[in-house]
């Protein structure tokens, strides 16, 4: 295969960070989009400072990254932020922001990538999605319909971009990130991976691995899909949010 050149958005930390490094490993040219830079040498490629809500800025830095580079192959739409609290509780300005960051990010970069693409006649557009796109999830109403969304959009731009851009998801389930530790206890952790048929929350590389399949040649058949990678957790239907205890792993 020959070097791609990918853009990863929030790529200095989490699953945007390992899924940075798993390209880069594989030779690929790998340019992260993030407000700050990965800690220590991550070996995830190059950082440039753009704030994804900034369509202005995003559309400059991909326009960069195409002279530069000389193309613009895969473009991961990874950046996102949760906020854990109720529906009634929620605030119309951190749900605008979060929208910002989650959807119309999301939408600011594939546009600015797939003008490339589609005059390249190539390229893979993905995005970080959720379960929480497919099922209801109680305290993150507004994170729930943002991922809701991308999975949308991803399925209109197969049929827009088809057939030389594919669009695709990787919808992962509980995962261990800096983002989600902050937010449960040890003890919130401990119920929420009993209740994953796994017995555990995915590690980011996992997560990583969904993406690279994904921009692979061997996907090539693949468009305006997700790749669910939750350890069977929407398996179970509603199981997980009825306190379905599954077995050990030891068992």
């Amino acid at each position: 295969m020959h070097k791609r050149t990918v853009v990863v958005t929030g790529a200095s930390s989490g699953i945007g960070l390992a899924t940075a490094q798993r390209f880069a490993s594989a030779g690929d040219q790998v340019v992260n989009f993030d407000l700050r830079p990965p800690a220590g040498d991550a070996g995830a490629g190059e950082w440039v400072e753009v704030d994804v809500t900034d369509w202005a800025a995003v559309g400059a830095a991909v326009d960069r990254v195409a002279e530069t580079h000389g193309s613009v192959d895969v473009a991961i739409a990874n950046a996102g932020i949760s906020l854990r609290r109720t529906f009634l509780e929620m605030t119309e300005k951190d749900v605008r922001a979060l929208l910002d960051i989650n959807l119309m990010g999301v939408i600011g970069l594939w546009q600015a990538a797939a003008r490339h693409m589609v005059a390249a006649r190539s390229g893979v557009l993905l995005a970080t999605a959720s379960t929480n796109g497919s099922a209801g999830y109680p305290y993150y109403a507004d994170y729930n319909a943002s991922k809701a969304a991308v999975l949308a959009l991803a399925r209109t731009l197969a049929l827009e971009l088809s057939p030389h851009v594919r669009t695709a998801c990787v919808s992962p389930g509980y995962v261990m990130t800096p983002m989600q530790r902050a937010e449960y206890t040890d003890e919130m952790l401990a119920e929420v991976n009993a209740r994953i048929p796994a017995g555990r929350h995915a590690d980011p590389a996992e997560i990583a691995e969904a993406f690279h399949f994904l921009a692979s040649p061997q996907a090539r058949f693949i468009t305006g899909q997700q790749l669910i990678v939750d350890g069977g957790e929407l398996a179970g239907g509603t199981a997980s949010s009825h306190g379905v205890v599954f077995g050990s792993q030891d068992q």
